[in-house]
């Protein structure tokens, strides 16, 4: 009787290995798996190539903190109607620049080091922290030439009204999820 109940096991291990699989992927978060935003913000903006979980789709871009213009940088709901979320990419001047606020740039708020978080200041081509690199092969922004920072969002969101928002900081390149460090430029000079 045991033999018999074991061949039928075997049997019947395709079809439990499969329902196994199937119930696999039911499991896996839905933001596991990348998902482009909706992006519907007008050029020039710089926003996250994953839409993580914006709860309307519209994707992430740099912020200034608070409505119209702030001295802190965040992430935040790219606004379909564009205005403080947009930023261009300066290649040339190695510049991350507002495109709603003339002369404003996005700037380190201390040294190139992990979690230092980005202000927004007068541009200055003598001020270090205002240098940006963006590698299109890696869709990364990294600071003044420092292969090993990114650019990344926080992992966690919150509400901001009718948007969310989280952190905008510097973080090591190999050690974060590509999700929160791999950008797209549109518009601009990059």
């Amino acid at each position: 009787m045991h033999a018999t109940r074991n061949v039928e096991s075997v049997r019947a291990w395709p079809a439990m290995a499969g329902g196994i699989a199937v119930l696999g992927m039911l499991c896996v978060p839905l933001w596991a798996k990348a998902a482009p935003p909706s992006l519907r913000t007008p050029a020039p903006v710089i926003y996250l190539a994953d839409n993580l979980d914006e709860q309307d789709r519209l994707g992430w871009c740099i912020d200034t903190v608070g409505r119209g213009f702030g001295e802190r940088l965040h992430a935040h709901s790219c606004k379909p109607r564009g205005g403080d979320v947009q930023f261009a990419h300066d290649a040339e001047a190695r510049r991350i620049v507002s495109a709603t606020f003339a002369g404003k740039c996005a700037a380190l708020t201390g040294p190139a080091t992990a979690g230092v978080s980005l202000g927004l200041v007068d541009c200055s081509k003598d001020s270090p922290g205002q240098d940006f690199d963006y590698d299109g092969g890696a869709l990364a922004f990294r600071p003044g030439g420092d292969r090993m920072l990114c650019l990344t969002v926080g992992a966690a969101s919150r509400s901001a009204g009718p948007f969310m928002s989280r952190d905008l900081s510097l973080a090591p390149c190999a050690s974060t999820d590509p999700r929160y460090r791999q950008w797209r430029v549109k518009g601009g000079r990059t």
